[in-house]
């Protein structure tokens, strides 16, 4: 388990905060003017909130900027005996949200950030300002998402190994041996620049999932997906106009192997037509790992703009 003030050789410097709203103590930063504009960054798979550190430092001078780590990532508690599916994600962050009172959001969401934010967005629409997906899918009952999810598990090496490791019985186990295997685990999702693997970068994302129990959270978003367990949100009708028009940005990194941008960026325009797209040539899955102060700038313009 990572400690609270831990700051990884001072590349995390930021004040530790928790709340016992979810039901479990849920780590969370919170940095810049609280009244600003809230800027609330959401990780995915098996990340947390260090993979937003550059966008912290470069937004928190203007903004509000909130960034949790999900139940079972981070410094976030691993509770036993819960379920670790999309709507117990979702139910978390909406009590973070309301105990905090937060209004006026952008959501910032990567990887199955997408489908955590939007959930949010479905329960809480009048709290949601704008959104911003990098590299994150945006569910929000478009007609042909089932057949664009299935698509993209068939070509994509991490969801083909997931139904494989489900299906032959070592799904758990080679996930609850993650901190020894985080960087092939982040290798086959996908980062570019081999010049961020240090020691510090290594223990920052592995040093979390130190034994099976602290891995509860990544496998349960893996094997969730196996076995069909994770629940998208289905808004209705009116939710969907109301969040449809709601300014808009995609930042998707084109070499991205785990999300394939030909299934996502189209899910993406149909649940915002008017939203705007940017494509980062060079930049896979992580895409802000490798490309930080480009997508921080681009969201820093979107947010002035909008």
């Amino acid at each position: 388990m990572i400690r609270a003030e831990e700051t990884f050789d001072g590349t995390f410097p930021y004040m530790p905060h928790f709340s016992d709203a979810p039901g479990f103590l849920m780590h969370y930063v919170d940095e810049g003017p609280r009244d600003g504009k809230t800027v609330l960054c959401l990780h995915g798979e098996p990340t947390w909130g260090y993979l937003f550190r550059h966008s912290i430092g470069a937004l928190r001078g203007t903004y509000r900027v909130v960034v949790p780590d999900h139940m079972g990532f981070g410094k976030s508690a691993t509770p036993p005996g819960r379920s670790y599916w999309l709507q117990d994600h979702v139910d978390n962050l909406e009590r973070l949200v309301l105990g905090l009172d937060l209004r006026d959001i952008t959501l910032v969401m990567h990887d199955f950030g997408g489908p955590l934010g939007m959930g949010l967005a479905a329960r809480q629409p009048d709290r949601i300002r704008a959104i911003v997906s990098v590299n994150g899918p945006t569910p929000f009952g478009q007609p042909d998402l089932g057949d664009r999810l299935a698509a993209n598990a068939r070509m994509s090496p991490w969801f083909q190994w997931i139904v494989k490791a489900q299906a032959q019985g070592r799904l758990e186990a080679v996930l609850g041996e993650l901190e020894f295997n985080i960087l092939s685990t982040l290798k086959l999702n996908g980062f570019e620049d081999h010049r961020l693997i240090d020691d510090v970068w290594l223990r920052a994302y592995g040093s979390r999932f130190s034994n099976v129990a602290q891995c509860l959270g990544a496998i349960g978003w893996a094997k969730g997906f196996a076995i069909g367990a994770h629940t998208f949100e289905a808004p209705g009708d009116e939710v969907r106009r109301a969040i449809a028009v709601k300014p808009a940005l995609a930042i998707w990194g084109m070499r991205d192997r785990t999300l394939n941008a030909e299934h996502f960026l189209p899910l993406f325009s149909a649940a915002f037509p008017h939203g705007d797209v940017h494509r980062i040539e060079g930049a896979g899955h992580y895409s802000l790992e490798d490309a930080p102060g480009q997508i921080a700038a681009r969201i820093a313009s979107f947010l002035e703009r909008s």
